[in-house]
Order: structure tokens, then C-alpha cells, then sequence
């Protein structure tokens, strides 16, 4: 079980360890990753990733690389222009996520088949809703949502996708694309379906011309550019206890974690509010001053902003702070929502978490930003707030109750070195 985390109640109960609520980003990479691992003698563990043009263990601080690509794009003539051999049983599909039946499909097979944590407790529960938003971001193509069918049935058994996204990089913004959501059903897993999928995905990718990729993952692979980690501030502890999320902490009874973890009924902050669409414009201007500040951060435009930020019920939720005297937007703060499947338990069946996602404080102070923020979570009946320690998360962890989870997550960047790994606090950028 994970400790306390210093300075905090000493009486929390703790996230159960290494589930997938404590690593709540599990990415493509992170299941090709685990499967190499697993599949190599102790030896060979990276041979893999040598071969790879990702930062290497080796180079580690040497002042003599240059950051930025690591390889050279190759000539579009060159990319592969036939899709990878599949086991003859399989065919590719592209999926079109606008279509309601598609969008079903991949809906019922990440419900049952995708990561679970070591328990087989929960399972990610993506909404529909979520997976449209997730993958049809500005510019997104099509042919980046991969699927595998059973050619006879024609039932989709795998996926994978990727998404572009605008990158900055210290100075440089670089186009790169997000790969996500490798699924392969469980009856499967023996087929070495992940490997082509990722050669597949990655040869789509060069096919537009992209050539460097953002992920995460839970392991430590060559090499991580930064090393986060995920804090669980508890909303309706006695759920969480009871489905075995955490445990009642020593020295604790119910009655008295409920009130540790009770908030106010309603905001303290004058003119927060929910976030509208003729409020675009001024949220793009705080967020592009705000992540100006952080090593890697999105490169954001108003079209970026309209996407990811305007809000969806049970996708994502904005508020916004406009001062009452001047009207001047101040303040701005978000968390998207992604409930995990209670397994074989038989009073609950969702745990309703929320993540927070981009938060920008001007004016407001960030830990009462974000307390006002737990508190409309509250209303809206999440079970558990979840939250990285990047940006300037980690001003506020403590005091507003947050315990950590004992998984680290992992940033890295594919074709594209950092010399030295950053500090949390340095990374502006938040991968679903």
C-alpha cells in the first residue's frame, strides 16, 4: 500500500498500488512496451528501443547532442505504401468515428477488453462521447483510427489510434502525433497483433509527413523526458473504500475520513463560472501566456481551445473566473471525465473519476482555483479527483488533500531528444 505523503493527513486512506487508477494513462506504447519486456531475456531488455530514434540511456547529459530530431525525415516516397501483413484470418479497417454504429463497436470492445489494473478490479469505461472528442481533434485524419477485423465475421477484435497535435518544445513547434487506445481483444493476445499495429499506425503517420510522437507510459523505457505522478483526492471516500479504490486509513473510522474529505456546499471565488463559447478567444490568450512558461507544452490556437476546452457533459468541464468589476477573464481551470468499470462487485458497477487538465492562474490564487473546482466535482457526484504533479500542481496537492499514487507516469518523445529530463513543473503538456 502506498504511504502518506508527507505533510498530509497521516490518517488518508491510500489508492490501492499499481492499478490502473494510479497510472491512469496506459498508451499504446506503454502495451507494445510491457509485451518487449516481458518477451526479452533480462539482457536484451532495450535492444529494442537501441534500435529506436528515442533518446538513449547512454547520452544521458552529454552537452555535445543537439536537442531536437534525432533522425531526418525520410521521402514520402519511401514510406511504406501498402498497409503491414496481417495473420490471414485479419483484415485492417479504418474506423469512422461519426458513424453510430463504428463508434458502438469500439465502444464495446475497449469497455471489455482494455487495461485493467493488476487486480482485475476496474477497467477504463471511455464513453463514447469521450472517444469522439479524444480522437477528432482540428486536422485529424481518419486513417489514424486503425482497426482489426475478423474478415469471416467481420467483427472488429483490435484498434489503435493516433492524433495530431501541435507540440512546442522549448522554441520549436513541432507537429507530432498522440498514439492511443491499443486494444486487442482478450481472446487474442497470443496473435502478436500490438506490433503490427504500432508498424501500421506509425507507417499512417509518415504517410502525412510527421515524423515525431508525444507518450506515455508506466514503465521506464529509454528515455523518459520527464517522470510524473498521479494524486487521488478522494470525493465520496466511502465508496471508494468500499470497492476497494483505498482503504480506511490506521487510527480512522468512517465517519471520520467522511468529514476529512467534506468541502463546502458551494464556490468561494466572485465570478467563477462555467466556461462559454464567446469565451474562446479570451481563454486561448491566458492559456498561450500561461504555458508560454513550461518546457513542452501544447501549442494551442482558438480552434485547438473550441475543442479540447469548451465544455461537454461528462467530457469535459471548464470554469473560468470573469471579474465581476471589469469583466476581464482571470482565471481558468478544467478536468475531463474518465469513469473506470467496477468489476464483480455487487453494490457498484462506475467509479466516477474526474482528471484535471489545464488550469491557469492569474489572479486567483491556484489553490483556491482548484478547491473551487473539487467543489463542483463534488456536485456533479465524482466518486475521486485525480491529478498530475506538472505545471504548478504541486502547490496545492498537499493542502487540498490529494494522496499520491504509487505509479510514476512517464513522458517521452519519439525522434526527438531533450538533453536532460525536466522537473514536473517544467512540463505544460497533459496526454489523455
Amino acid at each position: 500500500m502506498a504511504s502518506s505523503p508527507p505533510g498530509s493527513p497521516t490518517d488518508d486512506e491510500n489508492p490501492k498500488p499499481d492499478s490502473n487508477h494510479t497510472d491512469p494513462n496506459p498508451t499504446a506504447i506503454d502495451a507494445l512496451a510491457r509485451q518487449i519486456q516481458e518477451s526479452l531475456a533480462v539482457g536484451n531488455r532495450h535492444r529494442f528501443w537501441e534500435t529506436q530514434p528515442v533518446g538513449q540511456f547512454k547520452d544521458l547529459g552529454d552537452s555535445s547532442l543537439p536537442e531536437g530530431p534525432i533522425e531526418a525525415p525520410t521521402p514520402l516516397s519511401e514510406v511504406k505504401p501498402e498497409p503491414y501483413n496481417l495473420p490471414s484470418l485479419y483484415e485492417w479497417s479504418t474506423c469512422d468515428m461519426d458513424d453510430e454504429g463504428t463508434c458502438a463497436e469500439v465502444y464495446a470492445l475497449l469497455t471489455n477488453n482494455y487495461v485493467e489494473d493488476d487486480e482485475n478490479m476496474f477497467r477504463f469505461n471511455y464513453s463514447k462521447e469521450f472517444l469522439r472528442w479524444a480522437l477528432r481533434p482540428p486536422g485529424y485524419f481518419r486513417s489514424w483510427h486503425i482497426g482489426v477485423r475478423v474478415k469471416a465475421s467481420r467483427k472488429l477484435v483490435a484498434f489503435i489510434t493516433g492524433v495530431p497535435a501541435r507540440i512546442r518544445v522549448r522554441e520549436d513547434v513541432v507537429l507530432m502525433a498522440e498514439i492511443n487506445f491499443l486494444c486487442v481483444h482478450k481472446k487474442l493476445r497470443s496473435k502478436r497483433l500490438a506490433p503490427v499495429m504500432i508498424k501500421e499506425v506509425t507507417r499512417r503517420v509518415h504517410l502525412e509527413n510527421i515524423w515525431q510522437a508525444a507518450y506515455t507510459a508506466g514503465i521506464v523505457l529509454p528515455t523518459p523526458v520527464a517522470t510524473c505522478r498521479y494524486w487521488h483526492r478522494s470525493l465520496n471516500p466511502k465508496k471508494l473504500i468500499d470497492v476497494g479504490f483505498s482503504r480506511l486509513g490506521p487510527r480512522m473510522t468512517m465517519s471520520r475520513t467522511i468529514r476529512l474529505y467534506k468541502l463546502p456546499d458551494s464556490t468561494t471565488t466572485p465570478g467563477f463560472r462555467k466556461m462559454e463559447a464567446n469565451d474562446v478567444a479570451a481563454v486561448t490568450r491566458l492559456l498561450r501566456e500561461y504555458l508560454g512558461q513550461f518546457a513542452v507544452a501544447p501549442d494551442f490556437d482558438e480552434h485547438d481551445v473550441e475543442h479540447w476546452l469548451l465544455p461537454q457533459e461528462n467530457v469535459i468541464d471548464s470554469f473560468l473566473v470573469e471579474s465581476p468589476e471589469t469583466h476581464e477573464i482571470t482565471d481558468f481551470c478544467s478536468f475531463y471525465t474518465l469513469p473506470s468499470s467496477i468489476l464483480n462487485n455487487p453494490n457498484y458497477s462506475l467509479l466516477k473519476a474526474a482528471y484535471s487538465y489545464y488550469n491557469v492562474s492569474m489572479k486567483t490564487p491556484l489553490l483556491q482555483l482548484m478547491n473551487d473546482m473539487l467543489i463542483v466535482a463534488k456536485q456533479k457526484d465524482y466518486d475521486v479527483f485525480n491529478a498530475l504533479d506538472v505545471m504548478q500542481n504541486e502547490s496545492f496537492l498537499k493542502e487540498l488533500k490529494f494522496g499520491p499514487g504509487d505509479g510514476q507516469l512517464h513522458y517521452y518523445l519519439y525522434n526527438y531528444r531533450i538533453r536532460n529530463a525536466l522537473k514536473p513543473a517544467e512540463l505544460g503538456l497533459v496526454l489523455l
